[in-house]
């Protein structure tokens, strides 16, 4: 559900932009007064298991679409609403930066459609409410299928609305808002079912990780094995199966071909140059390979590099903004 910047206009963009960035200020603020420097691995490896996983798209059976894990459900589920849209945001601007996966304009609009919602929808008004008392395992899949087809729905129409806003394109509202939800109910369907076993994985391993079950000492294993099973499952996924995902288009470009029978929509003036050149100098690997290159190694060579460098960008912002502060004795 990455946007391409032929779907926003400039001042969409720098209103999506302000918004996200609100949001993030806000973010940082309240990680900083919870102080809990438990939250700096979670948040790299967890954020590095979200990149992989975005890696795998996988099919919508009778459409030609596929759909991807979007993962901010997830990361609010162990990190809370605010470390999680954190978390989001370096996701996805490594993924727009590094791989040009997704517009560089329309990057505060993908930030909003693909964390905020997931991070604070979410996280806030259906996890936490779901596991007042504790989790169980009916809560978390209830909270997961939940969360995940909720936020997704209002993530992808905000992609319509944003579109229509900007007016650069001729999508009729109507059309573009019905497949863009039919499709994405059913990407939600999934993704919901993905989320529930991680966190499933989760409440077996260390139970105390999840968010609103704190109290919870019926651990199998130790904080550092459990971050082990999840960073070795991180590599296998960027490293390997992401050879195997589906080669349909994801269900913004699928939405898109139906409506006006293309995904490469085309786009012009200053702004959308400017942008346009800027990711080219840092897109490295362009859509995830070697550039002029069909390798599969370029495959499995960005999603390993990908991962790494989403867990120093999150430890490093964790640093550079004092989001931790190991507590005075």
């Amino acid at each position: 559900m990455h946007m391409a910047d032929a779907l926003v206009s400039p001042s969409v963009a720098m209103t999506m932009y302000a918004a996200s960035a609100v949001v993030a200020a806000y973010s940082i603020k309240k990680v900083r007064e919870e102080n809990n420097p438990r939250k700096i691995p979670l948040m790299g490896i967890m954020g590095a298991f979200v990149f992989a996983a975005q890696m795998l798209n996988f099919t919508i059976p009778g459409t030609g679409s596929s759909g991807h894990l979007c993962g901010s459900m997830l990361l609010a589920a162990l990190l809370g609403p605010q470390a999680a849209f954190l978390t989001m945001i370096g996701i996805l601007a490594i993924q727009c930066l590094l791989f040009a996966d997704g517009g560089l304009l329309a990057l505060g609009c993908n930030i909003w459609n693909m964390a905020f919602y997931g991070c604070f929808i979410g996280g806030l008004l259906i996890w936490q409410p779901i596991m007042q008392n504790g989790a169980s395992k009916f809560k978390i899949i209830l909270a997961s299928m939940l969360g995940s087809i909720l936020t997704l729905q209002l993530g992808s129409f905000s992609v319509v609305l944003e579109t229509t806003a900007s007016g650069i394109t001729e999508l009729p509202f109507s059309a573009f808002a019905i497949t863009m939800q039919g499709i994405h109910l059913a990407i939600g369907a999934v993704e919901g079912a993905i989320i529930a076993s991680v966190l499933l994985f989760i409440y077996q391993a260390r139970p105390e990780l999840l968010l609103g079950n704190e109290k919870a000492n019926t651990a199998r294993f130790s904080f550092a094995q459990t971050m082990a099973v999840l960073t070795g499952a991180t590599a296998i996924a960027a490293g390997g199966l992401s050879l195997a995902a589906s080669e349909n288009p994801d269900g913004l470009e699928w939405s898109l071909e139906k409506i006006a029978g293309t995904s490469e929509l085309e786009s012009s003036g200053l702004w959308h140059g400017a942008a346009a050149k800027l990711q080219e100098l840092t897109a490295l690997l362009p859509d995830y390979s070697f550039q002029g290159s069909d390798s599969a190694w370029g495959t499995v060579f960005s999603g390993l590099a990908g991962s790494a460098l989403v867990i120093l960008l999150c430890l490093a912002c964790c640093y550079l903004f004092k989001l931790f502060k190991h507590n005075e004795a």
